[in-house]
């Protein structure tokens, strides 16, 4: 299931990058949180980022959930996650996207690569029609990623996602598959 682009590849997590993973989270502990909801402890331990991995594992069975690693070509070094979440089948086939990249290696360009990555995947071997995203409205950053990547603002979800612990409005976008 690794997607490859030009500087970094995409794949699921497996048990054995637990350390990896471990590492980045606690190497952006702070970063992180200020765009994700309050963690606890556990998780930034090595058996609560097995754990997390093993969760991820069988929900990706159940076409709920895929947990992918973004790691650079050259180094095969884990330098961020990106989840494709709250799969819906039915009418619906559509998804949420969710996205982590190491604060070292932002504006890089390489989480607009993972992106696109994720949605070629999503909508060329999952059949999804919609992806769907939220970003906080100030996180410029992140919007550009996204509408890079082909998405396209909808409107404001007003206070839709806690935080690290407050409620907070979201711009949403989304993209089509327009082949389906």
């Amino acid at each position: 299931m690794e997607q490859k682009g030009k500087n970094i590849f995409i794949r699921l997590l497996e048990i054995h990058d637990a350390e990896m993973a471990l590492a980045l989270e606690l190497r952006n502990r702070e970063f992180f949180q200020t765009f994700a909801a309050l963690r606890k402890d556990d998780f930034y331990t090595l058996e609560g980022q097995r754990e997390r991995i093993r969760i991820a594992r069988k929900r990706k069975e159940l076409d709920e959930y895929y947990l992918f690693g973004i790691f650079l070509h050259d180094s095969k070094e884990l330098i961020g996650t990106l989840m494709l979440s709250e799969i819906l089948r039915g009418a619906l086939q559509s998804c949420y996207i969710g996205y982590f990249l190491d604060k070292e290696h932002n504006g890089k360009g390489y989480m607009t690569e993972g992106v696109q990555l994720a949605v070629n995947f999503a909508f060329n071997q999952m059949k999804l029609h919609r992806i769907e995203a939220g970003v906080m409205p100030h996180n410029l950053g992140s919007i550009s990623v996204l509408e890079k990547s082909g998405f396209l603002k909808e409107g404001i979800a007003r206070k839709n996602v806690k935080i690290n612990g407050k409620w907070e409005d979201h711009q949403i976008l989304a993209i089509i598959n327009e082949s389906l």
